[in-house]
């Protein structure tokens, strides 16, 4: 006779309701786990959320932002009264970059820094307006103000002829000074710059719309601006891994006339051509003497005219006073997943400080008690004028102490 399994008191009937209750927590783990396999095979973490595949279970992280700022600045147009003062600094040598530091902060503060060499540089004794020749230390000034890379195409880049762009880019290869613009052969204008910035390869290209007439030696001496030209390169250096393309435009008398504050109808032509392609970034520009506002097109920005950086411009020489003004633009850029964008931009109101030519951020200047506070003060409100205050583009700083 087999021996009965004696229910426990007070247990009748249980053992077989516990059954069912195994028996379903075995199903049920069974569904979960056909779930989440199908969950991993369609993406989905069954609340809406993708799960990576390499890392089942977790939601699948975006990229951290990356964040940086580049520097802009307008016209290094050495007259003689700024490379005499140049060689009176240097005790017989020049040296330019005393004229710089008080920008420097601003310069060397940013991430990439770009600047304009308007006129060639060359070891031949040195010339003024209208065929220009600058001492070569310059370049020496431009790497010890923190600028990284310079466009050398303008109006005045053939002043010299060949030999001028040749011994400019020179002179900038000895500093350590990235450069384009104008170049020495065919292949070095095929090749693009590109600078990384925290891992973000951003290229530098730059144009001008003409050559005061002068007829270039070789098709490619110097960038000269068409929109299939900008895009045609801007493209080339996406193929070489640019993630953003800023293009420099300096605008010669062609387009626009000298001393006009605002953009002409060629400008805002070329530019909003260019600013419809995805492949340009932004765009900076320089040539009227004069600042021109900074303008969101298709939400992009472009810096139409920093004015002049350094200059012997001014009312005393029978020109605006808009002459002496400047500004230095300081693009807000993110990127994220090989995207980068400029979110807003700010700029710092300079001016060219006569007879010394030192260049003044003009907020820190009246700070510090330098220059005549009412040409600053006159200079800060034309420029402010004239680029405007709004949510995405700011003036540093936004307003100025009252005075006294």
């Amino acid at each position: 006779m087999p021996a009965r399994v004696q229910t426990p008191p007070g247990r009748r009937g249980r053992p077989v309701r516990r059954g069912w209750r195994v028996a379903l927590a075995v199903l049920a783990a069974a569904a979960a786990t056909v779930a989440v396999l199908l969950a991993i095979g369609s993406g989905d973490g069954g609340d809406g959320k993708p799960i990576s595949r390499h890392h089942t279970g977790r939601a699948q992280r975006r990229p951290e932002p990356v964040r940086f700022t580049i520097e802009a600045s307008g016209d290094l147009l050495i007259h003689t009264a700024v490379w005499e003062r140049a060689l009176a600094l240097g005790g017989g040598d020049y040296d330019f970059a005393p004229l710089f530091k008080e920008i420097k902060p601003y310069v060397a503060g940013a991430d990439l820094a770009l600047c304009h060499v308007e006129t060639p540089m060359t070891p031949a004794p040195p010339t003024s307006y209208p065929i220009f020749n600058t001492p070569p230390a310059l370049a020496q000034g431009v790497k010890a103000t923190g600028w990284d890379a310079c466009d050398t195409a303008s109006n005045h880049s053939l002043d010299q002829a060949q030999a001028g762009i040749d011994a400019t880019g020179q002179a900038l290869d000895n500093a350590g000074i990235e450069h384009t613009g104008s170049f020495p052969s065919a292949s070095a204008q095929r090749r693009p710059v590109i600078v990384r910035v925290h891992g973000v390869k951003i290229a530098f290209l730059a144009y001008t719309t003409d050559t005061n007439g002068i007829p270039a030696p070789n098709p490619w001496s110097v960038n000269i601006a068409s929109p299939a030209h900008v895009l045609a390169d801007a493209r080339h250096a996406h193929q070489k891994g640019a993630d953003a393309v800023i293009v420099n435009l300096h605008w010669g008398g062609e387009i626009v006339p000298e001393y006009q504050s605002q953009p002409s109808p060629g400008q805002l032509d070329l530019a909003k051509k260019l600013i419809a392609s995805p492949l340009v970034t932004a765009i900076v520009g320089q040539g009227p003497h004069a600042v021109q506002p900074i303008e969101r097109i298709d939400d992009k920005f472009v810096v139409f005219s920093e004015g002049n950086l350094i200059s012997n411009q001014s009312p005393e020489a029978g020109l605006p006073a808009s002459s002496q003004d400047g500004l230095i633009a300081l693009l807000h850029c993110v990127a994220r997943g090989g995207h980068v964008r400029v979110r807003d931009a700010g700029y710092v109101p300079v001016f060219v400080n006569h007879p010394d030519f030192e260049v003044l951020p003009i907020g820190d200047a009246l700070k510090r008690g330098e220059g005549d506070p009412a040409l600053l003060r006159a200079s800060y409100e034309r420029t402010v004028s004239v680029i405007g205050h709004g949510k995405h583009i700011v003036p540093v700083p936004p307003k100025l102490p009252p005075p006294g």
